[in-house]
C-alpha cells in the first residue's frame, strides 16, 4: 500500500492508503471529500484536478499533451497541476502530498 496526504477543500489533510498500478483519481474518489471524477478516468472532464506539494511534480511522470491540454483551459490550473486519473501509482510514490483543486 501507497500512503498518501491530501488536504481537502475544506483545509483538513487525511492519510490514505492506495493499491499500487490504482489511479491516484480511484484512490480520491472513494472519500466522501474527495474528486467527483465524473468521466472515470478518461481524461475528458478534469473534476479530478490535484495540486502536488512542491517536492512532487518532478517525481512523477510529466503530463501528456492530452491531459495539459484539458489543464490549460481551467482558470485555477497551477505549475503544480496535474489530473488525478493520469497518476498511476506506483512504489516510488510512497509519502505522495497533494491538495484537491477546487471545481471549475
Amino acid at each position: 500500500m501507497i500512503n498518501i496526504s491530501v488536504k481537502d477543500l475544506d483545509g483538513q489533510v487525511h492519510e490514505i492508503q492506495a493499491r499500487e498500478g490504482d489511479s491516484l483519481m480511484e484512490a480520491l474518489r472513494e472519500h466522501e471529500w474527495g474528486v467527483p471524477a465524473i468521466c472515470g478516468g478518461l481524461c475528458s472532464c478534469g473534476t479530478c484536478h490535484v495540486y502536488l506539494d512542491k517536492d512532487w511534480p518532478g517525481k512523477l511522470r510529466q503530463a501528456d499533451s492530452d491531459e495539459q491540454d484539458l489543464l490549460d483551459e481551467f482558470d485555477n490550473t497551477k505549475d503544480n497541476s496535474r489530473l488525478s486519473c493520469q497518476i498511476q501509482l506506483l512504489p516510488e510514490h510512497e509519502g505522495l502530498a497533494l491538495s484537491i483543486a477546487p471545481e471549475e
